[in-house]
Formats: C-alpha cells, structure tokens, sequence
C-alpha cells in the first residue's frame, strides 16, 4: 500500500489538513461507498490523495463536492464518484503496469501512484502536463509517474505492455493501438461517443486469443479526445 504523505504538510497547517482530511473522509462515505465503490485501495488512495492540489484556486472549496470543475486549458477533472468508479473497474494490484491517457490535471495519476508505483501517462496539451508535475511534487508522488506530451490515440508502445489502461477523454472509436498494448487479461477502462450525443464508460478485457470482450457501465460525459485524424 502506497504510504500516506499527509505527515509531510507543516505543523503550522494541521489545521488546513485536517479540515481537507475530514472533507475527504465525507467525499468517501457518501459519494462512494454509499454508491457502490468498496475496493479497498481505491477507497485508501481517494481518502489520501488531495484533490484541492489538483484544482484551480478558484474551485479549491468545491475540491471535495461529487462534481467536474473546469481546470486549464478548457478542460476538465472528473467527479470523484468517476474517478474511483474506472480505477476500480481496472481491478489494479501493487505490481500493475498502467497506461493512462490524458493526463488532465494529473489527479487520476496520483490516484493511480498510490495503489502501483508503476504509472505512465500521456497528455497532448504541454501546459496540463507542466501542472500536473507540480502538483504531483506538492503531494510527494512524482517518482512513481512516468509523464509525457504526445497524442494518446497511439498509446505508448515504448512502455507496453500494460496490465490497465485509462482513458480520461472520449473518443468516437476506440483507438485500435490501445488494444494492442495490452497484456492478456489486461483491461481497458474508456469512455465512448460524440461531445454532443450519448457517451458510455466501456470496460474491455482483452482474452487469452486477443479478442476484446465488452462490458458497458453508465453514461458518461468526458471532454473529447483529440489529435488522430483531427
């Protein structure tokens, strides 16, 4: 289990942690446990992570509602109850390689660092890229994250094969190179459609002869995926 890196904050802000620990422990018990989420590394990083490092500063006191906040560059992070719902659907272990693609504001990657020290991420907006680092330094997490620019329809053969992968943008199709850095019985966790049509969260699980099987979860509404044929 990844240790807890809340003993790093200074004494002269336990109280800030603790108002941000309490927030935490409410966000866990009635937005996910209520609802459904019971993996016990899933529920341990969402309690140890601080989401209002990952925020911008406008939205730090709406940090532990079940909500998306905008963050830069015009896009988003996603609830809380969203996050934990495709980390658990990716069924990780301590020893998971994990490929994400679209970093975001690098939330999701440090949920990630704290059930596996193996996470490597893609991001196709530089500047997203730069502030996650930041943040992942500011909570102690940085070292267990393997982050680059680049466009994430290609995945990243480089570090294949990846026992999950997480895409945190939809796309219209599924990326058919995601499919194939894969190890088998490695799992997909990818949400599917049109901006402005129906998207679901879709969870493949690649069989023993390479072929896909899919399970559709709920629907879903994620910023889309770009680059590829954009």
């Amino acid at each position: 289990m990844f240790r807890s890196f809340r003993h790093r904050a200074q004494a002269d802000q336990s109280a800030e942690r603790d108002v941000h620990a309490s927030a935490r422990d409410r966000m866990v018990q009635r937005h996910l446990i209520d609802r459904g989420i019971d993996d016990p590394a899933v529920l341990a990083a969402m309690r140890d992570v601080p989401r209002h490092l990952f925020v911008s500063p406008e939205h730090i006191n709406s940090a532990y509602d079940d909500q998306a906040l905008g963050i830069w560059a015009g896009q988003t992070i996603s609830q809380p109850y969203i996050v934990a719902l495709m980390t658990q659907a990716l069924a990780l272990t301590s020893t998971s390689r994990i490929l994400e693609v679209g970093t975001g504001s690098g939330y999701q990657s440090a949920i990630l660092a704290h059930i596996t020290p193996h996470v490597f991420t893609i991001e196709i907006i530089k500047e997203l890229t730069d502030r996650a680092r930041l943040a992942w330094n500011a909570y102690g997490c940085a070292d267990r994250i393997t982050a680059t620019t680049g466009d994430g329809h290609a995945g990243w053969a480089e570090h294949a094969p990846y026992d999950a992968i997480i895409v945190t943008c939809s796309p219209v199709a599924v990326p058919p190179r995601l499919f194939e850095q894969l190890t088998a019985d490695g799992r997909l966790c990818i949400p599917v459609g049109r901006r402005l049509e129906s998207q679901h969260l879709l969870v493949y699980t690649k069989q023993p002869n390479g072929s896909m099987h899919k399970r559709q979860i709920i629907p879903v509404r994620f910023v889309p995926m770009t680059g590829g044929d954009d």
